[in-house]
């Protein structure tokens, strides 16, 4: 399927600090991705790249950093190759949308549903059929603000599915979720992954991954700590030098947790 992200001898300095220090990483389109790494290292410019919202602070000849093959996109026409989920996202919607309006903003990339703004009935059917799958019909007509942080984070997935994105990047899914909400997040991610969408996942916290996920990329001090498949990687020991503390990784019928050893 060719490669989402391409990084080589990439760098992003902030106040001639080195946020991310030489990169050099290929994803492909057809990977189920955990980037894991403490608070601090590095995953949120990391982020920033993934999504064309920053570039490199300096590049070389030999310097590469590529977005499914290219350099530089439009946001409306990456739209149908990248669906992205933010905190900053959910931050930024109104909180008089209603679920379904979320949904359809995604096919015109905005915050709400502008005036001008012409909903066919083929996207008021990929938004139904979105919702439904995402198990949140009995609430699309409900406004966000009545809405707790797991349902409107399943609303801005369903806004990042109607375009039939090949990936999906989830920038800390969990954040703010309680115990309940978090169990049924873990599911519609699974769900997702089955639908043919692949996910990169971004978390500083295990109990966020999937049994989906074939491949981890461990972040530290800005820079790519461990890179393999799960396998490899993805155990009590590596987890205890990632996070500079003993830790032993259980894994229970497709839950992860960790505690400390």
């Amino acid at each position: 399927m060719g490669s989402f992200v391409e990084l080589k001898k990439v760098s992003v300095l902030r106040d001639d600090k080195k946020i991310l220090d030489d990169i050099n990483l290929i994803i492909d389109s057809d990977e189920n991705v955990a980037i894991v790494g403490p608070n601090g290292s590095g995953k949120s410019t990391f982020i920033k790249l993934m999504i064309c919202k920053i570039y490199p602070s300096y590049t070389g000849n030999d310097t590469i950093c590529r977005l499914f093959g290219r350099i530089k996109w439009n946001i409306r026409d990456l739209r149908s190759m990248l669906g992205i989920v933010t905190n900053e996202l959910e931050y930024a919607f109104h909180s008089d949308i209603t679920g379904l309006e979320a949904v359809l903003s995604g096919f015109f990339s905005s915050v709400g549903i502008a005036d001008n703004c012409v909903i066919t009935k083929e996207m008021m059917q990929k938004s139904n059929d979105i919702i439904e799958l995402l198990d949140v019909s009995f609430l699309k007509d409900r406004k966000f603000e009545t809405m707790s942080s797991g349902e409107t984070k399943r609303f801005l997935i369903a806004r990042a599915l109607v375009n039939n994105p090949k990936v999906l990047v989830l920038d800390e899914p969990s954040n703010s979720l309680d115990i309940t909400s978090s169990i049924k997040f873990h599911s519609m991610m699974r769900k997702i992954t089955t639908s043919g969408t692949k996910i990169v996942l971004v978390t500083h916290l295990v109990s966020d991954i999937i049994p989906e996920m074939n491949r981890f990329i461990f972040f530290k001090k800005g820079k790519i700590f461990a890179d393999g498949k799960r396998g490899e990687i993805f155990n009590s020991a590596t987890l205890s030098s990632l996070f500079d503390i003993g830790v032993k990784l259980n894994e229970n019928n497709g839950l992860c947790e960790i505690n400390i050893a």
